[in-house]
């Protein structure tokens, strides 16, 4: 994270960057993009929604891994994007939520993702 930390100042626009809301971010896409996984081999109706939102959650973790070249304006963009289809899985998921572990668990890692990307989004307004 230091190593990242310093290459984040050279940025324009980058330097006031909180580098523990970042990782907390990067972490709870992970998280997401594992829990996405494993509800979408129950091949519940929510099995589509699942797979586009472990993929989306794994790209944005991977694009927070190596910041350099990325603008603040597509950064943005890109949290939006995992905060939509989050979204969309937990609201699939919260469907089956009653009847299925793995759908609640799933629901919940959507919402802690969401979370912490509107935490990220938050921090990079206010250091704009």
């Amino acid at each position: 994270m230091d190593e990242m930390s310093k290459s984040m100042k050279a940025m324009p626009d980058m330097a006031a960057m909180d580098m523990s809301v970042m990782q907390a971010c990067m972490d709870a896409c992970a998280a997401c993009e594992q829990a996405c996984t494993v509800c979408s081999t129950q091949m519940m109706d929510c099995s589509p929604a699942c797979m586009n939102c472990a993929d989306m959650a794994n790209t944005m973790m991977r694009s927070m891994m190596r910041m350099q070249g990325m603008t603040p304006a597509s950064m943005m963009a890109m949290l939006d994007a995992c905060i939509a289809m989050c979204q969309t899985c937990m609201d699939e998921c919260m469907m089956h939520a009653d009847d299925s572990d793995v759908c609640r668990m799933c629901a919940q890692a959507c919402q802690a993702c969401m979370d912490a990307c509107m935490a990220m989004k938050t921090m990079m307004m206010a250091s704009a």
